[in-house]
């Protein structure tokens, strides 16, 4: 390489202005290491004809010598000029990982992968991109309407859960019906309730027919609409679903799979992880932020994997057990699910005895095992057949309740991890005495 460097300086002793031959000098001199002499190569190239070329190696120089601010202003106006290069945008991005820039950063790398789509580079790979979340989507999350709703379902559309139903009026549906009741003791309208039960019990439902009964916009958002596979995008998301939320208040937000996303930081093995926690923790807090008029309904299956952070004043501070259904409540769903379906002599109070322990999702199942028998018989002449109450009992024998086997878990978590009562409900509802 030295050869090649004094060949090239003889060479530039006879033609001083040949742009294209101090290039050349400079590169060599940046892979041989020599990043005094090829930062003065590269200078002088700034006014010719070679500036673009010279700018991008006057960059490697700064980073090579860990001037990373250097190097950053150099690229950032390059790229500001219209300099689209993947070198450029990979330069950039691990200059801005030197600096703990990781937003910035990311947005660097997808911009070199733009260009080129089987681009792949180990460092930024690694540190930028998260390796174990199933949301990989390759575009930013643009959260606009499409997660709002007008809910067409109120307290009515709910079967049974008068008790789940008379603890979210006291803390969702008052506030906003009296307001300046709330006021006048100096209580916000809004804050977060917790709902925890077995699945298919109609923690979903439930959250949209709060909405519905107060007459606010609905949004319902899973760990499909929040989690990013770039890091920072997913507290970015978040930011944003809150933002929409506040913009669009009296507003129920709702978060399922909540346990998904707040997990306790304590089991947490990667720090972006706990970075989602903290902007979670920070948006129900509303610190930089009015919530007022947000209603915030979480819904989880395991509120014992929950960061205990989640629980604390002003977040959710009510938890609500949310059980199957009782009989009454079953025997209001079964009419419910069978309205518009073709009926004949169906003794629904039998019915709702007999399917003890099913949640509403294994309602559903049930009623589907029932029209698939019925459809069978149909096929002969191609006549609907009404559904009577043999075929939905002969669907009960086909099904197993899906709840029996949270309740094994439950049980555990309320008897043994109970030392703040939360879980008490559960031993009330299995009669189980401490």
């Amino acid at each position: 390489m030295s050869n090649t460097i004094l060949n090239l300086r003889e060479a530039l002793k006879h033609s001083p202005d040949n742009a294209p031959l101090r290039l050349l000098l400079a590169d060599a001199l940046l892979t041989a290491n020599k990043l005094v002499d090829a930062e003065i190569e590269y200078t002088i190239l700034l006014t010719s004809a070679s500036a673009n070329k010279a700018k991008i190696g006057l960059a490697n120089v700064f980073f090579k010598k860990g001037n990373y601010s250097a190097c950053n202003v150099i690229l950032e106006e390059a790229i500001e000029g219209g300099m689209e290069e993947l070198a450029v945008f990979t330069l950039y991005a691990k200059a801005l990982l030197k600096e703990s820039n990781f937003g910035k950063a990311v947005e660097m790398y997808k911009r070199a992968l733009t260009i080129d789509r089987n681009y792949f580079d180990e460092e930024l790979d690694s540190q930028l991109r998260l390796r174990d979340t199933n949301a990989f989507e390759e575009e930013d999350m643009e959260i606009d309407d499409r997660f709002l709703q007008k809910p067409n379902v109120n307290f009515d559309s709910v079967g049974g859960m008068e008790a789940v139903k008379k603890e979210i009026e006291m803390k969702i549906i008052k506030p906003l019906q009296h307001p300046e009741l709330y006021k006048a003791y100096g209580k916000k309208v809004g804050g977060g309730i917790l709902l925890y039960g077995p699945p298919g019990c109609g923690k979903t439902y439930l959250a949209k027919a709060t909405a519905g009964q107060v007459n606010a916009k609905f949004i319902s958002v899973g760990l499909n609409n929040i989690l990013d596979m770039w890091i920072g995008n997913s507290e970015k998301n978040l930011h944003e679903i809150f933002e929409l939320a506040r913009e669009n208040a009296p507003c129920v937000l709702f978060i399922d799979e909540i346990d998904a996303l707040g997990a306790s930081r304590s089991d947490m093995k990667q720090s972006a992880g706990r970075h989602l926690i903290n902007q979670f923790l920070q948006e129900l807090d509303g610190i930089n932020n009015n919530n007022e008029g947000v209603l915030i309904l979480g819904a989880t299956n395991t509120p014992w994997n929950l960061d205990p952070a989640f629980r604390r004043p002003g977040r959710f501070d009510r938890i609500v057990f949310v059980p199957p259904p009782d009989e009454q409540s079953r025997e209001e769903i079964l009419k419910l699910k069978l309205k518009d379906k073709p009926v004949e002599g169906v003794d629904y109070k039998s019915l709702a005895k007999k399917a003890e322990h099913f949640s509403g999702a294994d309602i559903d199942a049930m009623i589907d095992i029932a029209i698939e028998l019925k459809l069978e018989s149909s096929f002969v002449d191609g006549i609907p057949k009404p559904i009577n109450t043999n075929d939905l009992l002969n669907a009960l024998k086909k099904h197993k309740p899906s709840t029996q086997e949270w309740f094994m878990t439950a049980k555990n978590f309320a008897m043994f991890a109970n030392d703040a009562g939360l879980y008490d409900d559960i031993l009330t509802y299995m009669k189980i005495k401490k």
